[in-house]
């Protein structure tokens, strides 16, 4: 039979775990973070330099996905979590998955800068609605970690609101650049690259919406997906 001692001592390791489990999460999101700039600036300058830094860092937040979900796998070996310790781990190994995505989509935006960039062609001012489209996404990641870190569901149901307008933004801009390619044909290869661009861009958007609502289910047990967001809204903000 375990001593008093004895289980506190393995609790408390367990608590660090969980906690460098969070850490690590952080630590990969502020990576991803950087990446969506770095890719977002590469292309607004079209920046080869910049961009093939990008792309080659990609592997930086494939190693930590890895990484994490190992320690994952030996928490979930080792420890048998149950209830809200349980629901820590599931929603850590949720949001690696979306953020490794994201690192993804922000190495699909650093190719298309590269190719504007070999092109020689400049980053044109008709292209301004995909800066807004990125200061969308890149504040919804942004809200979304923060949001993951204080376990604030809140700010969590923001980001998944946010969605919408991203949503939106990205089908204005596609209307946009599809009218550019329609009345000057010459523009339809550097239009298509910032048009795959703005579709990263899109799933970012994504990604950080379903991390928020991981979020939400780590702290409220309830997976929101599906759902309609006024209800979902009433039942656990009330």
């Amino acid at each position: 039979m375990e001593s008093n001692s004895t289980s506190q001592h393995i609790s408390h390791k367990f608590d660090e775990e969980m906690e460098n489990l969070r850490n690590q999460v952080l630590k990969m999101g502020g990576l991803v973070e950087q990446q969506i700039s770095g890719a977002i600036d590469a292309l607004q300058n079209t920046n080869a330099s910049g961009a093939e830094k990008i792309i080659l860092n990609d592997h930086k937040v494939n190693a930590l996905e890895v990484s994490i979900d190992e320690a994952c796998t030996q928490i979930l070996a080792r420890r048998q979590p149950a209830a809200s310790d349980l629901r820590m781990v599931v929603a850590v190994i949720k949001t690696i998955t979306d953020l490794e995505r994201i690192g993804d989509e922000a190495e699909k935006i650093a190719k298309m800068a590269l190719n504007l960039a070999e092109e020689d062609i400049n980053f044109h001012s008709r292209y301004a609605g995909i800066r807004h489209l990125s200061d969308q996404v890149r504040r919804m990641v942004h809200d979304v970690l923060d949001a993951y870190a204080r376990l604030n569901v809140d700010a969590a149901l923001k980001v998944v609101r946010d969605d919408d307008e991203a949503d939106k933004e990205y089908q204005d801009l596609i209307r946009l650049l599809i009218t550019y390619m329609m009345e000057d044909p010459r523009t339809i290869s550097e239009v298509l690259d910032v048009m795959w661009a703005a579709r990263a861009l899109e799933r970012i958007g994504d990604h950080a919406k379903n991390i928020g609502e991981y979020v939400i289910y780590l702290v409220k047990g309830k997976d929101i997906r599906h759902l309609d967001l006024d209800d979902v809204e009433k039942d656990i903000l009330s």
